[in-house]
């Protein structure tokens, strides 16, 4: 269409088209006056997008609603370009699930992803018969439509057997035998029959239980025997009390086989004396030791008899008659606990307690254990100005410390402290009920006697329930598969492996000790501790076991906490140069400290930290976990369900609960524990226990 040469009245048109045609529809064409503002739309079909405005092959707008001043005849074309698809499916369908489908314009990049089910994993993207990728996240240029199809593999679970016995077969029954799968908790449980009762079970010569319910974690096929022990006569019960019951206490109480000799024994507590042995109203011995043979149920009573007290007096004086007053004399019980006190009148000052020419005391609250009668003397001074006290206390008295009491002069200026002792802080000064002061150092000009209390609040410890590691505890470093060192490593603790054997762990140059229990290294610093393998002699191999159980149930705890609310995927992964509070942190990812990063744990001495890590943690080439603010490595627990990696001279505080490998490399050194689902692998590495 040709410009139009305007004149005041003219008016002129707007036409609109669509490239291509079924690519979308056009609004706003029409006759329109000169400068009135002029505003089109364009809406894509169904598969398409939206590019641009074109006048005359020129864009004009990217913008699918575009407004211009009208100043003459326009044809408008508004383009679109043909979307593609893609389509994902799962094999088989409950193997697992996908992300990504959907319309994308052409030559854009595009992200799928497949997320196996629970007894399941991944094995790879297909397209028709051909293999396109054996990664779970799959990336490519769109250029056509795609049919994809993400592969899933049942896993198989190794199952071992669970064979029980009663020994007598007559003595009771069993349950819980079977089969399972690898790893599975197994309850095995135990009935003892009439006449009969549980003794323990065996596996082979060992006893591995001595509980009616044994519970384990099963790794291989078990043959284990329920024992039970045959009742053999009639029993009775000796139930003992003491009269009165601050009287004194006895022993031999229980329960006893008939006829048989029973001795019950009545020890008199301090001030009181022994009297007899009654049963109901009889009298049935006047011997502390009272021996007997028991033919049915006895209810014993031990009689006791308060002591009368010796008693002494306590005289008190003041030197001289003006200077003062005294207060605590009286008559006392022997070894009664005994405070005087001395307050000086005004303008004396109290100098010491005397007894004959002895000084006994220099201070004005003199306390003392009485044995004899006592006279105390109370001295003062004559005061050569007037002066002012200032008492301080702590409140509570575990709170903190206070200084700056003492004596002073008419409006000198004074200055009183306090410190807060550690898990308290400084609250405030009181007097009385009035809060004189918030700060910590409280400076005031003295005009009268001041009774100052400091009061302090009990930090409550912040962050998750600390992790329970159980029988895991006692082990510095813990794996089931192995444990490896190269280099000049030192370990402070014990390590241990299980149910790997002592050839698992290498490098350390192992001697036997005698029991064969354990054995210790031919260099002392290289384990300050003792060694432990699950081919060592009893009970060397059920408490491994007992400890790796409590390794797997510590990280499955800490792995599924959920309060306090956690903090999501932090740093996107990336932790170096943060500074963390306490509390709960999870990733879907892996966590890296970059190489001569740091990342900073801040909080007090009982907060604590738990950071759950989807895949690996990873501290590259001299990076360091710090801690700040007195922050303490026992309570931080690293949850990685991949593999942990420290790099040569990295720095790591806390406990690690790995599912696969740790492994630490030249120089690195970790205060904590590590906890491995596989091996532990070091070279010239220092760990400290926390």
């Amino acid at each position: 269409m040709e410009d139009y040469n305007w004149s005041f009245t003219t008016i002129a048109e707007v036409t609109l088209s669509s490239n291509p045609m079924e690519g979308g529809t056009t609004s706003g064409a029409g006759t329109f006056i000169k400068d009135s503002t002029i505003s089109i739309v364009a809406t894509p079909n169904e598969g398409y997008s939206f590019i641009n405005w074109t006048l005359n092959e020129t864009p004009v707008s990217t913008n699918p609603e575009y407004q211009f001043t009208m100043d003459g005849n326009k044809a408008l074309v508004a383009n679109f370009t043909l979307q593609l698809v893609v389509a994902l499916s799962s094999n088989p369908i409950e193997g697992g699930t996908t992300t990504g489908d959907g319309a994308y314009d052409s030559g854009e990049s595009v992200i799928i992803s497949a997320t196996a089910n629970e007894g399941y994993s991944f094995t790879n993207w297909t397209e028709g018969t051909d293999v396109v990728s054996e990664d779970a996240d799959y990336t490519f240029i769109i250029t056509g439509n795609r049919e994809l199809v993400a592969n899933f593999t049942e896993n198989v679970a190794e199952q071992f057997t669970v064979e029980l016995s009663s020994n007598p077969a007559e003595g009771g029954t069993t349950s819980g035998d079977g089969t399972y799968d690898l790893d599975s908790l197994v309850t095995v449980s135990a009935s003892a029959n009439e006449g009969y009762s549980f003794t323990n079970w065996t596996e082979g010569t060992d006893v591995v239980s001595e509980e009616t319910n044994y519970t384990f974690t099963i790794t291989e096929n078990r043959e284990l025997v329920a024992n039970f022990t045959e009742n053999a006569t009639e029993q009775f019960t000796v139930n003992l009390t003491s009269n009165p019951i601050e009287g004194g206490t006895t022993t031999g109480d229980g329960t006893y086989d008939s006829d048989s000799i029973v001795t019950v024994s009545a020890s008199a507590n301090e001030g009181y004396s022994f009297t007899n042995w009654t049963e109901g109203t009889d009298v049935v011995s006047e011997e502390t030791n009272y021996t007997f043979t028991i033919t049915e149920n006895r209810e014993l009573v031990a009689n006791f008899t308060e002591n009368a007290a010796e008693q002494f007096t306590v005289e008190l004086s003041g030197n001289p008659d003006e200077g003062g007053t005294t207060t605590g004399d009286g008559t006392y019980d022997l070894d009664e606990s005994v405070t005087v006190s001395a307050s000086a009148n005004e303008g004396y000052l109290f100098t010491n307690w005397t007894e004959g020419t002895d000084v006994v005391s220099e201070d004005a609250d003199y306390t003392f254990t009485i044995t004899e009668n006592r006279e105390l003397v109370a001295n003062f001074t004559e005061n050569a100005a007037v002066q002012f006290t200032v008492d301080l206390t702590s409140n509570p008295a575990e709170g903190g410390t206070t200084s700056g009491d003492g004596t002073y002069d008419p409006d000198e200026s004074v200055t009183v402290s306090a410190t807060a002792n550690e898990g308290y802080s400084f609250t405030n000064w009181t007097e009385g009920t009035d809060v004189v002061s918030e700060d910590a150092d409280y400076t005031f000009t003295i005009t009268g006697n001041r009774e100052l209390v400091a009061n302090f609040t009990e930090n409550l410890p912040v962050g998750p329930a600390a992790i329970n590691l159980g029988s895991a505890g006692n082990f510095s470093i813990l794996t089931k598969s192995g444990i490896s060192t190269t280099g000049i490593t030192s370990i402070e603790g014990d390590i241990g492996v299980s149910p790997a054997a002592a050839s698992a762990i290498t490098g350390f140059g192992l001697i036997m000790d005698t029991d064969g229990q354990s054995s210790h290294t031919t260099i002392a610093t290289l384990v300050t501790g003792k060694v432990y393998a699950s081919d060592y002699a009893p009970p060397t191999p059920s408490n491994l076991t007992t400890a790796v159980s409590d390794m797997e149930t510590a990280y499955t705890t800490a792995n599924n906490l959920v309060t306090p609310a956690p903090v999501l995927e932090e740093g996107a992964g990336n932790i170096s140069g943060l500074t963390l509070a306490p509390g709960l942190y999870k990733w879907s990812t892996g966590v890296l400290i970059d190489p001569d990063a740091s990342v900073t744990l801040s909080g007090g001495a009982n907060d604590t930290w738990v950071f759950q890590i989807a895949q690996d943690l990873t501290l590259m080439s001299k990076a360091q976990v710090k801690l700040l603010g007195g922050a303490q490595a026992k309570n931080i627990t690293w949850v990685v369900a991949g593999q942990a990696v420290l790099g040569t001279e990295s720095v790591l505080f806390g406990t690690i609960l790995s599912k696969t490998l740790i492994s630490l490399n030249t120089g690195s050194k970790v205060t904590g524990r590590l906890m491995a689902q596989t091996a532990v692998t070091l070279n010239a590495s220092t760990v400290v226990a926390p």
